[in-house]
């Protein structure tokens, strides 16, 4: 079982640009382009880059997908925070 997860995301506040966001990327879109573009975190001007955190380190429903989801796809997930799309990169 992974104990770490390397992923990048985009946090919006709005479902509909969250799906909107997804739609493009599985056109081909960058990640990292939309993430400068349209996250309100931080780590959105490092192209939604989280770098490599631990199991239980994020919100449960961020930490579920980080951990169980399909690796390389972009994923919807609500938190507190607002919609994030996630793109998990890899894990170890």
């Amino acid at each position: 079982m992974a104990n770490t997860a390397h992923a990048l995301h985009i946090l919006v506040k709005h479902k509909e640009l969250a799906e909107d966001i997804i739609k493009q990327l599985k056109k081909g879109a960058k990640f990292q382009v939309l993430a400068k573009k349209h996250s309100t975190c931080p780590s959105g001007k490092k192209g939604g880059d989280l770098g490599e955190f631990k199991r239980g380190q994020m919100v449960p429903q961020f930490d579920k997908v980080a951990f169980g989801a399909e690796i390389l796809e972009p994923h919807l997930v609500k938190t507190r925070f607002g919609w994030h799309v996630i793109k998990i990169l890899y894990r170890t």
